[in-house]
C-alpha cells in the first residue's frame, strides 16, 4: 500500500480510540474515502485501457469527427498508410473539423489531427507531427499522463475499481479526463524522447523524418510572428521556450544529415 494512504490508516485508527461516536462515523468515512484511493492506485492495463477507450469514444462523439469521403480524411488516410501499429498498439486515425491547430494521440493508439493544423502543414510536416505524437505513445507519455489526471480524479471524486471492471466515469469526468488527453503536457525530456522515436518510425516506415523538423521550423515561425500570447494550444504545449524549439530542430537536422536523408523541398498541401 502507498506510505501516505498507509499514514492516514495509522492517523485515523489512532484518533478514534479517544473521540466521541459522530467523530468515529466521520473518520470511518475517511478511512473508506482512502481505500478508494487505494484501490484506484492499483488498476491493472485492462482498467487503464478501458477507461482510455471510454475517453476515446466521448471525444469522437462530442467532437465533429470529418467521414470517410471528407477530403481531410482521405488525405489522413493516404498520409498514414502503412502505419498501423507502433509497439504493438494498433493505430487508428481520424480528424477533427475544428479550428484549433492540435493533434495528440493516446494509450490506446487513437491519434486525432485537428484540421487546422492540417491547413497550415505540408504532408511531411503533418507526418512530421503525427510520428512526433506516436512517440509519445511508444514511450509511455501518453499512458502515464493519463493514469496522473485519472487517480487525481480517483483521489478527489472516489472513483474506483471494483473486482476486474472500470467503475463508470460520469460525464463531467470523461470530458475532464479528455481535455487532459487533448492538452497533455509533457517535459522537455519527454518531447526529445518522443522526437527521437518519431524519427526512427518515420524512417522505419518509409517516411522522411525531414518533415519533423520542418514543422517545427514552422510553429517557431508562427512563434516569432504572433507572440507569446497568440501562440497555439499545440505550441504552448510542444515547446517552453524558444531556445528550447531551436536546440530541438538542431537535433534532428543532424540526425538527418547524419543519415544523408534529403530534405523535401516545401510542398503546398
Amino acid at each position: 500500500m502507498n506510505k501516505n494512504i498507509l499514514k492516514t490508516f495509522v492517523l485515523a485508527l489512532g484518533l478514534a480510540v479517544s473521540m466521541p461516536a459522530m467523530a468515529q462515523f466521520n473518520i470511518g468515512k475517511a478511512i473508506k474515502a482512502g481505500a478508494k484511493a487505494a484501490k484506484a492506485a492499483t488498476l491493472t492495463d485492462a482498467q487503464m485501457a478501458a477507461y482510455v477507450k471510454e475517453s476515446v469514444d466521448w471525444m469522437d462523439e462530442h467532437n465533429p469527427v470529418t467521414p470517410d469521403d471528407d477530403p481531410y480524411t482521405i488525405r489522413l488516410k493516404k498520409l498514414t498508410e502503412g502505419l498501423t501499429n507502433v509497439e504493438g498498439i494498433p493505430l487508428n486515425f481520424k480528424v477533427y473539423r475544428v479550428i484549433d491547430v492540435n493533434a495528440f494521440a493516446c494509450a490506446d493508439g487513437s491519434v486525432r489531427v485537428f484540421s487546422s493544423l492540417m491547413d497550415i502543414m505540408s504532408d511531411d510536416e503533418l507526418l512530421g507531427i503525427i510520428g512526433h505524437e506516436i512517440g509519445h505513445v511508444a514511450k509511455h507519455h501518453s499512458k502515464n499522463a493519463f493514469r496522473t489526471e485519472l487517480l487525481a480524479g480517483a483521489l478527489k471524486d472516489g472513483i474506483a475499481a471494483t473486482s476486474n471492471t472500470a467503475a463508470a466515469l460520469t460525464e463531467s469526468q470523461l470530458g475532464q479526463l479528455s481535455e487532459s488527453l487533448i492538452n497533455a503536457r509533457y517535459s522537455q525530456k519527454q518531447e526529445k524522447e518522443a522526437d527521437n522515436y518519431g524519427y526512427d518510425f518515420l524512417k522505419k516506415h518509409g517516411k522522411n523524418p525531414w518533415g519533423m523538423v520542418m514543422a517545427f521550423e514552422k510553429f517557431q515561425k508562427m512563434e516569432e510572428e504572433a507572440g507569446a500570447a497568440a501562440k497555439s494550444s499545440y505550441i504552448n504545449k510542444m515547446f517552453s521556450s524558444h531556445p528550447e524549439t531551436t536546440a530541438r530542430i538542431k537535433a534532428m537536422t543532424e540526425r538527418c544529415e547524419k543519415d544523408k536523408i534529403a530534405r523535401p523541398a516545401t510542398e503546398t498541401k
